[in-house]
C-alpha cells in the first residue's frame, strides 16, 4: 500500500542520515516501522509509523508529533502546526546536540 512505502522511505531516509554521525554522540536504532535515535546522555527520541492513523509519529523528550503526508507538497506535515516532519527532526536534533545539523 501506498501509506507503507511512504512512510518507509521517510524512515529509511533518516536512518541513512543518522549513519553520518558518531555512534558516540547520536546512535540510532532501526526496527520495523520505527528509528530509535538515542543520545549520548541515554534521551531517546522516537520515530515511527502509524499504521493505523496513516501518519508518522515522532516523539522527542516530552514534546509528540503526528504527521500526515500532504500530496501537493510531497512531505509529511504536522497535523497541527503543518512543520515538515524531515525539518523538525533536524531542529530537536541540533537543540540536543547544541550545533545546527541539516537532512541532505
Amino acid at each position: 500500500p501506498r501509506f507503507e512505502k511512504l512512510a518507509d522511505d521517510c524512515l529509511e531516509k533518516v536512518a541513512a542520515w543518522l549513519e553520518d554521525f558518531d555512534p558516540d554522540e547520536l546512535d540510532f536504532t532501526p526496527s520495523d516501522g520505527v528509528v530509535t535515535l538515542e543520545f549520548a546522555d541515554g534521551a531517546r527520541f522516537v520515530l515511527n509509523r502509524q499504521t493505523a492513523a496513516y501518519q508518522m509519529w515522532f516523539a522527542a523528550g516530552a514534546r509528540a508529533w503526528h504527521f500526515d503526508w500532504n500530496e501537493e507538497f510531497q512531505a509529511w506535515l504536522d497535523d497541527k502546526e503543518g512543520a515538515d516532519l524531515l525539518r523538525r527532526i533536524e531542529e530537536v536534533v541540533s537543540a540536543k546536540l547544541g550545533r545546527a545539523v541539516k537532512m541532505p
